[in-house]
């Protein structure tokens, strides 16, 4: 091979551990999103969880209340 094809080889070489690196960099940005958000759903899920259970409880102390007879249209 000629010295300007080893030259080209070398550019190009460094050119894709540059691509590779910015990858790498991408790549562990995701994954630190990713998990952030994870998180997050976690979280979300168990105050809709602790909202669905205070919401049967009120529920449940109001229908006490309502009497039970059928509607005026019946």
């Amino acid at each position: 091979m000629a010295e300007n094809d080893y030259e080209r080889m070398d550019g190009r070489l460094t050119a894709l551990e540059i691509k590779l690196t910015y990858m790498e960099d991408f790549v562990k940005q995701l994954q630190e999103v990713t998990v952030s958000h994870s998180e997050e759903l976690a979280r979300l899920r168990d105050e809709n969880r602790l909202m669905a259970a205070k919401i049967r409880d009120m529920s449940d102390l109001l229908e006490g209340d309502i009497p039970n007879r059928k509607p005026p249209h019946y």
